[in-house]
């Protein structure tokens, strides 16, 4: 058989040689490490110019609301009311009323499709709550969203009231707002602002009467 000649081994390029690739090796590694580090950086200041936005946005929105919370809405009427039980009928001006002398006992809030006792009412305003009256002629969608409001904000008192100066009535302590619908927003900015605001805001809403 012929013999056959081993390919040599092939020769390995000397260190000198191999320094030039060695080194574009190492300048692109670490230009990839720091276009790795700018993008980071980039995404980090993003994310903290986003977080940044939301929380101003959030302390906007915080800030209007408790400022639209605070306002007292237009129309509002205030009088000086004195507090005190009585067991007898009471003469209130105005009507209904905003505050005096009342029953010992409170109306326990929520919606009432029958006219309650003023005595008791103003027991439930001298506690906190925000007591709004509607003529019984109010159209029934309107009823409807009075008491759904009832149903769904605490220490609010709804019930029917003959002889009204205007459909709806909104009445706190010492305060009133008179208003030619249920869907006016004042309403709502009239609950946020003086539910409560009364010389008893702690004490509870509830006494006589078991509303609907």
């Amino acid at each position: 058989m012929p013999d056959t000649e081993e390919s040599p081994p092939p020769i390995q390029p000397s260190r000198a040689a191999r320094r030039p690739r060695m080194l574009r090796q190492r300048r692109e590694e670490r230009y990839q490490a720091a276009e790795r580090q700018r993008r980071q950086q980039r995404l980090t200041r993003i994310g903290l110019a986003a977080a940044a936005l939301l929380l101003a946005v959030g302390l906007g929105y915080l800030v209007l609301t408790t400022a639209q919370r605070n306002q007292v809405p237009e129309g509002t009427r205030e009088f000086a009311m004195a507090a005190g039980h009585a067991a007898e009928t009471v003469a209130y001006d105005p009507t209904p009323p905003v505050g005096g002398e009342h029953d010992p006992t409170p109306q326990t809030c929520g919606f009432y499709s029958v006219p309650v006792r003023n005595e008791n009412a103003v027991h439930s305003l001298e506690h906190g709550a925000v007591w709004i009256t509607y003529r019984p002629d109010l159209p029934p969608d309107q009823i409807d969203r009075l008491r759904a409001l009832a149903r769904s904000e605490g220490k609010v008192l709804v019930s029917p009231y003959d002889d009204l100066p205007s459909p709806v009535v909104a009445s706190s302590w010492g305060r009133q707002l008179q208003l030619d619908s249920a869907g006016d927003a004042r309403l709502g900015q009239f609950v946020q602002r003086f539910r409560g605001a009364a010389p008893e805001p702690n004490a509870l809403c509830a006494g006589v009467g078991t509303p609907e």
